[in-house]
């Protein structure tokens, strides 16, 4: 029996829309964008991409998304965000501006810039838990994770330098995030992670 196809929603307002939406495909779902409540209501699950999280926060508002979004996650939706998407689906911010929401979902601390400016993008090797071989990982003004709560799982943590031992990707049932950007690099496999929890929760 051939398996359905997921319907992946990426959320089209501001970040690395094209980037997710080819990365998706490539691992064999129909991708989206999504900029309105009713597209949301027709995919089976939500990339929220890497990009300015404190203006992703605001079009959120501006388009009547917040409400419709938190919705759909607290009914079982799988979603993943990279690095601004981390934030997005935090319960906790450290570093947020002044009004700054979540949407909220995965029971952890995030703190914003964590690793520190443009200038101090960096890339490394992790070790990702559920994906065969390390991973190249892209972090660009990236945050990490202070801290997670039980029903979160740790995926993955830096191994090396000064940031050594920070949580940088996490699970939460249907819910992933990684403080890096996959989408970048060409390497699909945390795509196909993802892709693997939305046919799993289908």
């Amino acid at each position: 029996m051939t398996p359905t196809v997921p319907t992946v929603g990426v959320l089209a307002l501001q970040g690395d829309v094209r980037e997710h939406l080819a990365a998706l495909r490539a691992v064999g779902a129909e991708a989206v964008g999504v900029r309105r409540a009713r597209e949301l209501e027709a995919v089976d699950a939500l990339v929220i991409p890497g990009g300015e999280s404190t203006t992703i926060d605001k079009l959120l508002r501006a388009f009547d998304l917040v409400e419709p979004v938190r919705e759909r996650l607290r009914a079982g939706m799988p979603a993943y965000g990279s690095c601004a998407g981390m934030i997005l689906l935090a319960d906790r911010l450290i570093g947020a501006i002044e009004g700054q929401q979540t949407l909220g979902g995965i029971d952890m601390t995030v703190r914003r810039n964590a690793f520190g400016r443009q200038v101090d993008s960096f890339e490394t090797d992790l070790d990702i838990a559920g994906i065969a071989g390390t991973v190249h990982a892209v972090f660009i003004r990236a945050p990490w994770v202070e801290q997670v709560g039980d029903a979160a799982e740790v995926l993955a943590r830096v191994e090396g330098g000064p940031a050594a031992g920070r949580i940088v990707a996490v699970r939460q049932g249907p819910l992933l995030v990684t403080s890096f950007h996959p989408e970048v690099t060409g390497d699909t496999r945390v795509h196909r992670l993802f892709v693997d929890i939305v046919r799993e929760s289908r």
